[in-house]
This record gives C-alpha cells, sequence and structure tokens, in this order.
C-alpha cells in the first residue's frame, strides 16, 4: 500500500480554506486560564468522552465547546501549565459499540452543526502540533474515518503513538477490515511533534510527521465511503484501572478542505 518516501521539508499539496482550529500553533500564545475553546475554534468538533451508559459515550456538542468558558472536565482540559488542549482517556471507561476501547477525542463536524462527512475527491488535511504526556501501551492521535457509502464503521487511517515513542500509521486493507501497520517516526514520550494526515487526489494518503512525508495508495473498495477526521486521545489498550491511560497535549489542530 506504500507507495513512495519524500524527503524532509516536502510537503503535500497546498489547500485553501483553511479552517483554523487553533488561534496559533505556538504553545506559548496559548492563555492556561481560558477552556480549551477559548484557544481553539471548537465550531467544528464534537467531543466524545469515555464516561455515559455503556455503549453510548456522552457526546459535548460545539457549541458547549466553543469559547473561553466553555466545555472542560478532567477527560477534556486546558493545562494551566501551557494552555494546551489536553485530553485524558483511561484505561476503564465507556466505548463505542464497535469498540474496546475508551477515547477523550474530537469528531469533525460541519459549521452548520451537521456531521462532516466529505468525499475523497478534491484535497483534505488534517494537521496537529502535540505531545503524549503519558501512555500505557498505545494510543491513537488522528484518523480519518469511514462516514456513510456503506455498512462499515471501520477507519481508513489510524495514526498511533506506542509507549516505545515508536509513531506507526496504520491503514485499512478493506472496509470489511484488516489493518497494515508502517513505522513512520520516533519522539521520546512528553516531547512536542508535528503530524498531517492528508487526502489527494481522490486515491491517495499523504502523511507527514516532523517534516517527513511518505504516501500511500486507498485501496478502491473505499471509494463509495464518505469520511471525516478525528483527533484526540484514544486508547489502544483496556484494563479494570482509572489511573493508567494515555494523555494527550494539542498546541495546534488544523483542518482545511478545498474541491
Amino acid at each position: 500500500m506504500k507507495r513512495s518516501k519524500v524527503m524532509a521539508g516536502v510537503g503535500v499539496t497546498a489547500v485553501v480554506g483553511v479552517l483554523a482550529v487553533m488561534s496559533t500553533g505556538n504553545a506559548t500564545a496559548a492563555d492556561p486560564g481560558k477552556a480549551p475553546g477559548g484557544n481553539f475554534d471548537l465550531s467544528i468538533w464534537q467531543l466524545q468522552e469515555p464516561v455515559g451508559s455503556p455503549g453510548s459515550p456522552t457526546t459535548i456538542p460545539s457549541s458547549r465547546l466553543q469559547g473561553a468558558n466553555g466545555y472542560q472536565d478532567s477527560y477534556f482540559y486546558t493545562d494551566k501549565r501551557d494552555g494546551a488542549m489536553t485530553f485524558w482517556a483511561p484505561e476503564k471507561g465507556v466505548t463505542t459499540p464497535n469498540s474496546n476501547y475508551a477515547r477523550s477525542e474530537l469528531r469533525e463536524m460541519n459549521r452548520s452543526g451537521s456531521a462532516a462527512n466529505w468525499s475523497l475527491s478534491g484535497s483534505h488535511k488534517l494537521s496537529a502540533t502535540l505531545r503524549v504526556v503519558s501512555v500505557t501501551k498505545n494510543v491513537c492521535v488522528g484518523q480519518i474515518h469511514l462516514g456513510t457509502g456503506g455498512s462499515s464503521t471501520k477507519p481508513l487511517v489510524e495514526l498511533y503513538y506506542r509507549s516505545s515513542g515508536d509513531i506507526v500509521l496504520g491503514t485499512e486493507n478493506s472496509p470489511s477490515g484488516g489493518q497494515t501497520l508502517h513505522t513512520v517516526g520516533h519522539v521520546s514520550v512528553g516531547k512536542t511533534w508535528t503530524y498531517t494526515i492528508a487526502v489527494s487526489g481522490g486515491d491517495t494518503i499523504d502523511l507527514t510527521v516532523n517534516g517527513s512525508t511518505t504516501h500511500y495508495s486507498i485501496p478502491s473498495s473505499f471509494f463509495s465511503y464518505k469520511q471525516y477526521f478525528k483527533a484526540g486521545s484514544y486508547n489502544q489498550s483496556s484494563s479494570d484501572s482509572t489511573t493508567n491511560g494515555a494523555r494527550v497535549a494539542f498546541y495546534g489542530l488544523n483542518v482545511s478542505h478545498s474541491s
């Protein structure tokens, strides 16, 4: 599935119509006294948390996330030291029906309030500056997920960070399942790094980690599906512990789409 590697410094195809999700990518410019919605434009995101009733996690709409006094709690909050938008997902928590793992994670929405659901044609990009504060084993920090167009509830791609410091991209082989893993970088726990997950040409994933870009072909079995982005802390391990888990801090998060 992997096609080629581009040397560091060569980016993906430029897109227009950027939807800024943080007022700045510079951590020092964030205000630690504000809720995440005061430092980030959360009008295009909905939050899912690892609480609620079994099989039905609590979701917080974008209207409640926005603004300096917007929603925050122990699972989603502003770090008082540096202003980072922080996600906490313990190993024990409420999960969706199709997952065994808890998450504190943003789901892409349209500014109108409807769920984002875009076609693979055109250019689509999710960019982030982040650090994994702690992780037991493995955490997913970014996704392109399947929307409408079929019965599958799989992601198209997932970007994982492992406790070893390895950054690994998982590309789904087909809507029915099967994932191929690609090691794409290494960053020590607690260190800041960047990623961009992009779709170009309708059939290619362009992944950039710390300036180094790799390309992956999208199988034709996915072409009928629409997509949406996700970002946050989607823990990839489970136990009876509410103290072990994955904590991820974001300093920048941007989405862009163009035809």
